[in-house]
């Protein structure tokens, strides 16, 4: 019976499921099971192809063809980077040293394997990895002159405390879910409002959100990027269904009114 199985694994392909938020693109956990997406990259969610979304041919393992996103782990943290909303990191950002590569994923890997501290998909053994100035650790880190942005806290009790952004919001804007063109910017106040609302939220990570829409009949996405002072963004994708914000956790009443006032405006 194994043959067949394995097969059906090498023939079935990649596929996403929908465009989202500022780690944009995977696999469903479906269909994770079944074409080997690494466990280091959890699902988030989106319809198109991204750079950092690759294939790992290694024919050792079992499962033959693995897709992984570009993430990196250390101090018990997941990162992924943040491909869309920032540009290459310069000099004078770059903060202290908390730690290097001890292993490349891609090619090297099997989707069994589980993820540890100094785990890159895509960054070379010996790759230095910094802290990025005017952010938590937490939160953003530097690696190969890219930011990397958290995906995975465990220690993370709100969204405040997994995403470093209080204060430093300068506007939220809807996009299109089908090419990420920019819709409308929220009305300043909402904005303000949106940013007091969502932080105090529970975090939660994607599978427990996964969990929630998965089930969910009909379910649909708000596409969300909030635009930070310093001139560098991150996408979030809000499920109305579910009361759901992907980073981040279950929403409120208040944070929910706030984005659909905001998506009415716009008339769709």
């Amino acid at each position: 019976m194994l043959l067949p199985v394995l097969l059906v694994l090498l023939i079935s392909g990649c596929e996403d499921v929908e465009r989202g938020s500022v780690s944009t693109s995977t696999a469903s956990a479906g269909s994770k099971a079944m074409k080997g997406t690494a466990e280091g990259a959890d699902p988030d969610t989106t319809s198109e192809p991204r750079s950092d979304y690759r294939q790992n041919n290694n024919q050792n393992c079992p499962d033959a063809i693995i897709e992984w996103l570009d993430v990196l782990m250390i101090n018990n943290i997941k990162y992924q980077r943040n491909y869309e909303g920032t540009q290459e990191v310069k000099a004078d950002q770059v903060g202290e040293k908390v730690g290097e590569v001890a292993y490349m994923l891609s090619d090297n890997a099997c989707s069994d394997h589980i993820t540890v501290n100094g785990d890159a998909a895509f960054l070379p053994v010996g790759t230095d990895i910094y802290e990025l100035k005017g952010y938590r650790p937490e939160y953003r880190l530097v690696a190969n002159h890219s930011i990397y942005e958290v995906s995975d806290n465990p220690q993370a009790q709100t969204i405040g405390d997994l995403l470093d952004i209080g204060g430093k919001i300068s506007k939220v804007s809807i996009e299109s879910g089908n090419d990420g063109s920019l819709i409308r910017y929220f009305d300043p106040d909402a904005a303000k409002a949106f940013e007091e609302e969502l932080l105090v939220i529970k975090a939660s990570d994607f599978k427990e959100i996964y969990a929630v829409t998965s089930r969910t009949k009909n379910e649909w996405r708000i596409f969300l990027r909030v635009h930070l002072q310093d001139g560098t963004s991150l996408r979030m994708v809000f499920y109305p269904e579910a009361n759901a914000i992907h980073p981040g956790g279950f929403g409120n009443e208040k944070l929910k009114e706030n984005i659909l006032s905001q998506k009415a405006v716009y008339g769709k």
